[in-house]
């Protein structure tokens, strides 16, 4: 197999030619047609996540078909096309995994940065993690369903029921949940960076009532925000655009320091939250929901190869939409 291997933090990657894997008991090997390129994987590129393990595969939207099965797997079949989305593997055992929330598992793996991902030809992925797609739609608009998604479903439930919705960051993930949102009966508020105007056309495209830069203050009060953008200063930002009462939901695995700020922006029980992983039902659910809502995702493809190139689009804020990599 070839993967675009990262060899250590701060470094780019590396196309490598890698022995084929070989599932073990539980486990299936997936013959990649597309990955999503996410912020995440800037976070594992430099080294901003704990534990990383080296060498490392990137990469986390996965979509292809099963090529290979580990023995004890009744549950998927050769040539079936399934996608693998951030968690890969769940104890089973503590706590949190027997309270309904694996996503905040004590021993958990996670694709592309506990173990390799989707920057490949092939993977591995536990058979019980892997969603069945079916047949409808390509594997290039699939594969951002996977994290930007699930992730953000799961941040749009943990809004509630707020009708005024803010959404700060309108990439990957801020596009989809901004047509689940809008499906949904909700009006939408999209910030972007300043002068980023191709996202907020985009933005006012998929239904979006409003648009401006995240410094900006929204015409009216939200009920609650959702922060994609991983940066820090935004949470007082949101606190003040939220009605007393509200909900800031902070949706990336890393952020930058939060400022100091006023208690007075906390104060009138607005809540401050974050979103951790997610769950095998969030992504059953969401998987069921999305073509309801006629989700579809802009994106834009690449060849394997130009994994760096790519990265780099995304850490200048080039992309419109979501990027994806293609064997």
């Amino acid at each position: 197999m070839r993967a675009m291997v990262l060899n250590g933090p701060g470094t780019e990657l590396v196309m490598t030619d890698l022995p084929d894997p070989v599932p073990q008991q539980g486990q299936v090997r997936v013959k990649i047609g597309a990955c999503g390129v996410c912020r995440t994987d800037l976070h594992v590129l430099d080294g901003e996540l704990p534990h990383i393990k080296y060498p490392i595969v990137p990469g986390h939207e996965i979509v292809g078909r099963v090529d290979a099965i580990g023995s004890g797997v009744s549950n998927r079949r050769v040539g079936e096309r399934v996608g693998i989305p951030w968690l890969g593997h769940t104890c089973g055992e503590c706590f949190y995994c027997r309270s309904k929330m694996e996503n905040l598992c004590d021993s958990p793996l996670f694709t592309g940065y506990t173990r390799d991902g989707g920057f490949a030809t092939h993977t591995i992925v536990d058979a019980d993690f892997a969603f069945p797609l079916g047949e409808v739609g390509s594997d290039e608009a699939l594969a951002p369903l996977l994290c930007a998604g699930l992730i953000g479903w799961r941040s749009l439930v943990m809004t509630g029921d707020a009708k005024h919705l803010g959404i700060y960051g309108f990439g990957a993930a801020g596009h989809i949940v901004a047509q689940v949102a809008k499906w949904q009966g909700r009006s939408v508020y999209a910030f972007t960076r300043s002068g980023d105007t191709a996202a907020q056309v985009f933005a006012k495209e998929l239904g979006a009532v409003w648009t401006g830069s995240s410094e900006m203050l929204p015409p009216e009060s939200l009920d609650a925000a959702i922060l994609y953008a991983p940066v820090g200063s935004l949470i007082p930002t949101a606190l003040r655009a939220v009605r007393k009462g509200g909900r800031v939901v902070c949706a990336g695995i890393h952020m930058s320091d939060i400022p100091s700020f006023p208690y007075s922006l906390l104060w009138e029980e607005r809540q401050v939250v974050s979103v951790a992983n997610l769950t095998r039902h969030d992504g059953v659910e969401f998987l069921k929901i999305a073509p309801q809502a006629e989700v579809r995702t802009r994106t834009t493809a690449f060849p394997l190869e130009r994994a760096n190139d790519v990265l780099a689009m995304l850490r200048r804020g080039d992309l419109v939409g979501a990027a994806v990599l293609k064997p």
